[in-house]
């Protein structure tokens, strides 16, 4: 349970060597970069934008090309892969790709043009049938579509919406036009967009007559081919053939680039690397000879950085405690347990300057609430042992990952021992399938009681597990206060409420309300019964006198101490709130048992047998995904809103180091 020490660490040294101990500190990973600004000395910022947006651009160009082969060619992946994490790589093999990557360049731009033609060849394709769509209507026609008709005569083709049919149109025609001579007008095809017409007539009507048409609507074809529709259309689809039989070539092309994928990928890691890299230079103050660097680093890591540059190169490293209105990222450090909850602290908030860390303190609790939600021996195994084979398996999967299977892990193992306690093992299916199937009676016992048996026991547990985790959030507010001396935010914030809510409990446990709700009956002596109404009394009159202490105003004071009080409300809600714990308990278990009750309804057969495999599969694994779900949401949310709301406020930024941010590989330090 501790945040690390942070130091500003300023490091000068000669222009010569910036870039190698950019790189040195790039590699090692342990500096946030925060330049000090320097207003006299002739320091001035480099230009990097060039550099920096050359290599973006190559970046851009590798992850084109292994987008493309991952279209073409994808790579072979096991359902498991995204465990995998990224690949090692050694100081050899990337010196090796550094020395190719102009060969890398020219792949990765090959790749990116044959991806242009291929594009290019299917839009291509695409204008082809279009334009076969819009002939394929004129497919019976025997004349080419950009006929004019002979010396005398005129041939026009055109279009008419569906609501016109051909006697329609002879009738508007003679109609428009009564002194035509000799008009011919047939019907090539027809569909429910439109009648489709070829139409002969002498040249000097042609004018004429497209007049009229036209005032009905009337279009001209937009093919234009000096062939017949149907000589046209086999024209294109042979071209149509011919361009998919290129496009198969092309995608053999890339085909037989897929093995250069390696080297793309490394190529792209080196040059997001080098772009970070001129990004952070051209922050650097600089002068003609010397550069300066300036930024966080944690206090045990500041030998570290001094060996690897001080003593390697000519410059001066300097360490400077942090200033009183200076804030310093955080970075959480906790035992192996803990840290998988780091997590969770990290969704809320890390901690800000002078605060504590809770994770330690909250793991316990987080643990402890999931399995008691989930609490079923069986689901809490198959939790823990698929964490595990996991985490053995893939050892370099991506920390956050990681962090999170192990939390999974300890919260399985937590179910484990509540489904032990409680007598749950998929519910009842061991008594339910004995019973149905060998027609004998067997019970697994639980340890303690079942909460489906006795669910008023569980609620007062659940409440006193909530009472618990409720008051040590108010002692780490105790806490934090002796810590930073406010002896009296102590006495009136910490030491008070204990008094108040305590006094409160010892009231409420003798009293037919808690006999009602816990079916116990518990009687105090006398002298108990009389420190509860000292507590109780005792400390409501210390929260109402000295909760608005900080006003000089009596009136106003009192009654800040008035509403302080009435925050028992508060207390009340918090508490109830923990009944969550009884409801997703039972949740789990009622389900289980629903699922196995609805496994065993086809009885003791070969049928029954299959019908039970079938449902207890696909029932538990439904019941245990959903209840997962529910018991990481709830119990999030008793650190978050009960617990957290005590003592916690989580007003810290994270630690942001310049390191090689990679998405492909991971570069191995060399010692």
């Amino acid at each position: 349970m501790a945040v690390l020490q942070m130091q500003r660490v300023s490091i000068c040294g000669l222009k010569r060597d910036r870039k190698a101990i950019l790189e040195t500190i790039q590699s090692l990973g342990v500096m946030e970069m925060d330049q000090i600004r320097q207003d006299d000395g002739g320091f001035e910022k480099m230009d990097t934008t060039n550099a920096r947006q050359s290599f973006e651009k190559k970046v851009h160009l590798f992850e084109q090309a292994l987008h493309i082969l991952e279209t073409y060619t994808p790579e072979k992946k096991s359902f498991l892969s995204g465990f995998e994490g990224k690949t090692l790589l050694g100081k050899e093999r990337l010196e090796q790709t550094i020395r190719q990557r102009k060969q890398a360049v020219e792949t990765g731009s090959a790749l990116v043009g044959i991806s242009k033609e291929i594009a290019e060849l299917k839009n291509e394709i695409h204008g082809l049938y279009n334009q076969i769509e819009s002939l394929t209507p004129w497919k019976s026609l025997d004349i080419p579509m950009n006929s004019r008709g002979t010396d005398k005569t005129a041939v026009i083709l055109g279009t008419l919406s569906g609501q016109w049919t051909l006697e329609m149109v002879k009738e508007s025609l003679k109609e428009a036009e009564p002194e035509l001579e000799e008009v011919h007008l047939e019907e090539v095809s027809s569909d429910r967009d439109g009648i489709y017409l070829l139409i002969i007539c002498l040249k000097k009507d042609e004018q004429k007559i497209e007049e009229a048409l036209r005032s009905l609507g009337f279009a001209r074809p937009t093919v234009k081919s000096c062939k017949s529709p149907g000589e046209q259309i086999k024209d294109w689809e042979k071209k149509i053939h011919d361009l998919e039989e290129t496009i198969k070539k092309k995608e053999k092309e890339i085909e037989a680039l897929a093995s250069a994928r390696e080297e793309l990928q490394i190529a792209s890691d080196y040059y997001r690397i080098r772009a970070e890299k001129y990004q952070v230079l051209g922050t650097l103050p600089q002068s003609e000879r010397v550069f300066c660097i300036s930024g966080y680093v944690a206090k045990k890591q500041v030998p570290l950085l001094r060996e690897r540059i001080e003593k390697v190169y000519s410059c001066v490293l300097d360490e400077e405690d942090l200033k009183e209105d200076e804030v310093p990222p955080t970075v959480l450090v906790n035992n192996r347990f803990s840290s998988s909850m780091e997590g969770v602290v990290e969704s809320y908030g890390l901690p800000g300057k002078g605060e504590i860390d809770p994770t330690t303190v909250m793991s316990f609790f987080y643990v402890f609430f999931f399995g008691l939600m989930l609490s079923d021996a069986a689901y809490g195994a198959i939790i823990s042992i698929c964490c595990f084979v996991l985490l053995k398996k893939f050892p370099r999967m991506e920390k956050s990952m990681q962090k999170s299977l192990k939390l999974f892990f300890y919260c399985g193992l937590s179910t484990l021992v509540w489904g032990v306690l409680f007598g749950g093992y998929f519910g009842d299916v061991i008594t339910v399938a004995a019973k149905t199937f060998l027609g004998k009676t067997v019970e697994v016992k639980a340890l303690w009681f079942v909460p489906l048996n006795n669910p008023m026991k569980m609620l007062v547990y659940s409440m006193l597990f909530g009472t618990i985790h409720l008051f040590v959030g108010l002692g780490i507010k105790g806490y934090i206060c002796l810590k930073e001396k406010r002896i009296l935010d102590f006495f009136c914030d910490v030491v008070l409420w204990y008094a108040f809510v305590i006094g409160l409990i010892l009231l409420l446990i003798p009293s037919q309300v808690f006999v009602a709700i816990s079916q116990m009956e518990v009687t105090f002596p006398p002298a108990v019964n009389l420190l509860a109404k000292g507590l109780a009394i005792g400390g409501a009159a210390g929260l109402f006198l000295m909760s608005g202490r900080e006003s000089k105003n009596p009136a106003l004071r009192l009654a800040l101490g008035a509403y302080d009080l009435y925050n028992i409300t508060g207390w009340l809600s918090d508490v109830l709130s923990y009944s969550r714990l009884l409801a997703l308990g039972l949740a789990t278990g009622v389900i289980a048992s629903v699922v196995n009750q609805m496994g065993i309804m086809a009885g003791k057969s070969v049928v029954g047998v299959i019908i039970f495999i079938i449902v207890f599969l696909v029932g538990h694994s439904l019941n245990m995904a959903i209840n997962i779900l529910g018991a990481y949401v709830h119990t999030n949310r008793l650190q978050f809103v009960e617990f957290f709301g005590k003592f916690y406020e989580g007003s810290g930024r994270g630690f942001h180091p310049f390191t090689q941010q990679t998405k492909y590989v991971e570069i191995k330090e060399e010692k």
